[in-house]
């Protein structure tokens, strides 16, 4: 038996990788609704971030969720994530 591999994502903010379990999941449902999706298993295209609003205001900077979704993200769904992320933090 070999020893189980531990999935690590690249945070769109920092850049660092960590494990999947550790980060938060920004999603784009096919609907194009961006949501935070706390479970990891949600349908739709996702993008990973360190659990920190640091890293988000990073990613808000260099436009890392931009860069993910191959697509400009609106400030209205910038500041509803935002909220989002300060209820969990």
């Amino acid at each position: 038996m070999g020893v189980k591999k531990i999935p690590r994502r690249q945070c769109v903010g920092c850049g660092e990788m960590k494990n999947k379990k550790e980060m938060l999941r920004i999603l784009k449902t096919p609907e194009g609704e961006f949501t935070v999706d706390a479970t990891g298993r949600k349908n739709g295209r996702g993008a990973y971030l360190c659990p920190s609003m640091e890293c988000f205001r990073k990613a808000v900077r260099t436009k890392g969720l931009d860069r993910s979704f191959k697509m400009a993200i609106p400030k209205e769904v910038y500041e509803a994530l935002e909220k989002e992320m300060e209820q969990l933090g």
